[in-house]
């Protein structure tokens, strides 16, 4: 019995030892690595792939994917031309399949899509700077239920509060839409929300403010995962087919009626604002003709805009709202976006009517990238 104890001893230590060794042959990846001048190495190990490469929103620079080389070790690798300053997200294709970087724990989910990010800054000055954790005071980011009658649910929204917040003084609040697929989770994870508002706030550049940022689909009382539905594949139309007791537009005093009698906040319209992507551009663009004496700012970020001028109740509406004078009514949008003839076919009705509006188009499309800009100069244009 003791011959067979020490046998069994020693088989489990010779395959720990075994175990132990073949884990310090295996080589230890980092990646991404952001060097000085700007490029971005990837590595990835795998001996017995075929072909591996690199996929990323940084391939409008590159025009292509970017194929890995193998080293003798297993080392797959390649290195970019230099990046300018931004938040950047990829993903790897190996043998044709996509995966995230294991060697990368950075990632955000877009629908149902998982990809990796990392940030390329070179001074205090530019984006990617203003989309890190910088060592400024921090607001605070809570995930905070509120009761929706209009809608008859339960619903969950994403509140930031700047650093200054100490329930006292009261603040002016922005509210800030996501788009089509989006959830009360994607302004906070894809647009780097509350990284954008400490900075800013930090740098004199934006007043503190509070930033609540719901669920945008009334058929759905929260991001996939944290309902009662819990953990459906999301797919930017769950739940669509059930109907819902009235429209986001129609239910958005439920949340502004919320967060003024929970939070310390400048109850007015001058103490609002509201702002928006894609879908979120187009549920801005109905809450402005809702309730045009509610809110004194209104921002359409690659707006879903859908007007119809030879509504007599359409002109009713906007000639309300503009006859209310809101201090701005921006209009942002990149050159490829595919909203924008929508957003053309808006300027040109406005011009016809004489309605005072700020425009702003930039190179790109229908992208994060962009919308992280457009949060960020919005920021800086309200409540002041």
């Amino acid at each position: 019995m003791k011959k067979l104890i020490l046998l069994i001893g020693c088989f489990l230590m010779t395959v720990s030892s075994f175990g132990q060794q073949a884990l310090g042959q295996r080589p230890r990846v980092k990646s991404p690595v952001v060097n000085s001048d700007g490029t971005v190495t990837f590595n990835f190990f795998d001996p017995t792939a075929q072909k591996v490469s690199v996929q990323g929103d940084f391939e409008e620079i590159h025009g292509k994917t970017l194929d890995m080389i193998r080293q003798e070790n297993g080392v797959w690798t390649v290195t970019t031309e230099p990046l300018n300053p931004e938040l950047y997200s990829y993903s790897l294709r190996v043998d044709g399949q996509r995966f995230v970087d294991p060697a990368n724990s950075y990632v955000n989910r877009d629908i149902s899509t998982l990809s990796n990010i990392f940030i390329v800054t070179k001074s205090a000055d530019d984006k990617g700077h203003l989309y890190q954790v910088n060592n400024v005071p921090h607001g605070t980011l809570s995930r905070v239920w509120y009761d929706s009658p209009t809608l008859g649910q339960q619903r969950r929204m994403t509140v930031y509060l700047p650093a200054a917040y100490d329930g006292k003084r009261s603040f002016p609040v922005l509210y800030l839409l996501h788009g089509h697929g989006g959830d009360e989770t994607a302004w906070g994870d894809l647009g780097r929300t509350s990284h954008i508002m400490d900075n800013l706030i930090a740098e004199g550049k934006a007043v503190p403010m509070i930033v609540v940022m719901p669920n945008g689909n009334p058929t759905c009382n929260a991001a996939p995962g944290w309902w009662h539905e819990n953990m459906y594949t999301p797919d930017g139309n769950a739940f669509n087919n059930r109907g819902a007791k009235a429209s986001m537009e129609e239910s958005f005093m439920d949340i502004v009626n919320y967060i003024d009698s929970h939070y310390k906040t400048i109850a007015k319209r001058s103490g609002r604002a509201v702002t928006g992507l894609s879908m979120g551009g187009g549920h801005t663009f109905g809450i402005s003709r809702l309730y045009p004496d509610q809110f004194d700012y209104y921002g359409l970020q690659s707006a879903a805009a859908r007007m119809n001028p030879n509504d007599p109740k359409f002109d009713e509406q906007m000639k309300r709202l503009f006859d209310s004078k809101p201090k701005l009514y921006w209009i942002a949008i990149g050159k490829e976006d595919f909203l924008m003839q929508m957003n053309s076919d808006l300027r040109k009705y406005l011009d016809s009517k004489g309605y005072k509006y700020e425009y702003y188009e930039n190179d790109g499309g229908h992208i994060w990238r962009n919308w992280r800009i457009y949060l960020t100069m919005f920021a800086q244009k309200i409540f002041k």
